[in-house]
């Protein structure tokens, strides 16, 4: 765009969503392309509790619901899922041991938005980004006045660290350093590592697990959620893309919606979602905007690091109810979830950089 833009003028425009998730055997995908159907409602989640949060969100659109209704039960699906350690409850921890939550939501007929960001104990963060964007005139809170404002409205404060978290956070602690005190003690070290292959004997790599969904319904306005625990092990504090509009999500009614999983650094630093958006009102498919997201954000590192590669992947929609998606690398191409009235299916979209 040739006209300059404040960073003010951004963020009044752009106010008011993946995880890597275990593919389940007997799901089909979709491989020819995108559909064009109303109401539609789509998650970067393709596991069983990506389906269920499909089938949530379908019978709220199909019995007239709101799209905004539609994305926030699907995404509390996903976020109460104690398995899957990348949302919500049960999601990986900070340094600390514990986990913080972002979120945030938008609503594409009201261009209303409202996130939360290091929220601590309340299991649907999503929910209370809703909350924020429907009765405050703010668009985010974060931290312990976040949590504050959470209980005043009546959410409940409860643990967010299961045991199969805990177990994964103490892993990593235990393999920081040969030279701490954490692990067993130095002349039990080699007896109790496992055998190659086993769990305990896996690198604990950090893990970004993020869900993103996406609605229209049956009187085609939009919405859109992502939510996520964010980075595991980040440093306390750390806020990824999930909860800051244009980064992790963005809707405008009048062109589509578009959201992130990933690595949330580069996807702030590029305005991700915005710029997907942006590329769709410019009349590119919801696949070519997501693919174009990926070519800009490797564009920038070019000169600085031509084999940087960061792990994103981006959803999109569009209002005529065609949808895309895209990874940046990887052996199998990006995938979603898709419920129309055909029924629910798992799209395959691309890899941009093999």
């Amino acid at each position: 765009m040739s006209k300059k833009i404040s960073r003010r003028h951004f963020f009044s425009r752009s106010f008011g969503f993946g995880a890597g998730a275990m593919l389940f055997k007997g799901f089909p995908f979709s491989q020819t392309g995108t559909t064009t159907m109303i109401p539609l409602i789509i998650t970067s989640h393709t596991n069983e509790t990506g389906k269920k949060a499909m089938e949530t969100g379908w019978k709220i659109l199909t019995n007239g619901g709101t799209a905004v209704d539609a994305v926030e039960k699907g995404a509390n699906i996903i976020e109460l899922d104690a398995e899957g350690m990348g949302v919500g409850f049960g999601g990986l921890p900070n340094e600390n041991g514990v986990v913080q939550l972002d979120a945030s939501i938008m609503d594409g007929k009201t261009y209303n938005a409202g996130s939360v960001a290091c929220l601590e104990n309340i299991k649907t963060p999503c929910s209370v980004a809703r909350v924020v964007m429907e009765r405050t005139d703010h668009v985010m809170l974060v931290g312990r006045d976040a949590l504050e404002f959470a209980k005043k409205l009546g959410f409940k404060e409860e643990s967010l660290l299961t045991e199969k978290a805990r177990k994964r956070w103490l892993q990593w602690k235990e393999r920081l350093s040969e030279r701490d005190d954490w692990g067993p003690p130095e002349h039990l070290k080699d007896l109790t590592r496992k055998s190659p292959g086993s769990e305990e004997s896996d690198e604990i790599e950090h893990y970004s697990g993020t869900t993103n969904v996406l609605a229209i319904d049956k009187n085609g306005d939009i919405a859109g959620v992502t939510t996520t625990s964010g980075l595991s092990f980040k440093i306390p504090g750390r806020i990824g893309d999930s909860p800051i509009i244009g980064a992790g999500l963005y809707v405008d009614n009048e062109v589509g919606a578009a959201g992130a999983t990933g690595r949330g650094e580069d996807v702030i630093k590029a305005c991700a979602s915005f710029y997907i958006v942006l590329r769709m009102k410019e009349g590119r498919s919801p696949q070519e905007a997501c693919e174009d997201a990926m070519r800009m954000i490797v564009d920038k590192y070019k000169k600085i690091n031509p084999k940087f590669f960061p792990g994103e992947q981006f959803v999109a929609i569009n209002r005529q109810g065609e949808y895309g998606c895209a990874r940046m690398r990887g052996r199998r191409p990006a995938r979603m979830s898709v419920m129309t009235k055909d029924g629910y299916t798992r799209h395959e979209g691309t890899v941009v950089f093999k």
